[in-house]
């Protein structure tokens, strides 16, 4: 008796990226994002501790497996969602990589980065490239409770700052100056 084994969507494999990033370096930057058969810029998939971004470009020494630069995707943003939101948060990263590798320029989202996404949107239908996604992100509970120690007040946050104040005291009390009786401390949330 043969056991059939039925996978999950979330446990069928990703789409390798060099395959895609070769189609759409050919189709929208004319083959420029690769020398030699290689491309400029180093591509993999995160290691799964990514959730709050889809995808990022970044340079650097060091970085990108020697080649100084890399684009990375997010696994656990990614995976469930369609195909098309790859491919949209990878052309979104390879107009960075042109801008910066082809182009010579810095700049985030500036003229040359939007002109390349019109000509890409416009060029196709299949995916809209971006320069915010709206990809359904789990909100993460916040970690620490800032504590007033005038009034008490809890409020919930993602992390510590030191000599942070109350504000609504610092206000009422010190005409709006910080004060050290307002200092906040920290106790941990509970999950």
């Amino acid at each position: 008796m043969a056991l059939i084994r039925i996978s999950s969507p979330r446990s069928v494999p990703l789409q390798p990226l060099l395959p895609l990033f070769h189609r759409l370096n050919r189709e929208h930057f004319g083959g420029v994002l690769v020398d030699g058969g290689q491309p400029l810029t180093a591509v993999r998939w995160s290691d799964g501790r990514m959730s709050r971004t889809a995808g990022f470009y970044r340079r650097g020494p060091g970085v990108g497996e020697g080649r100084g630069s890399e684009i990375v995707l997010s696994r656990p943003v990614l995976e469930p969602l369609p195909q098309t939101a790859t491919e949209s948060t990878l052309c979104h990263e390879m107009i960075h990589a042109w801008v910066d590798l082809v182009q010579r320029r810095r700049e985030s989202h500036g003229p040359l980065f939007r002109a390349r996404m019109a000509a890409i949107n416009a060029a196709q239908s299949r995916f809209q490239v971006s320069i915010r996604h709206s990809y359904p992100v789990p909100p993460r509970p916040p970690r620490w409770l800032a504590v007033c120690p005038r009034c008490g007040r809890r409020t919930p946050c993602r992390r510590r700052t030191r000599n942070a104040a109350c504000r609504a005291c610092c206000i009422e009390h010190f005409h709006g100056r910080w004060d050290v009786s307002c200092v906040l401390s920290y106790v941990e949330a509970e999950g």
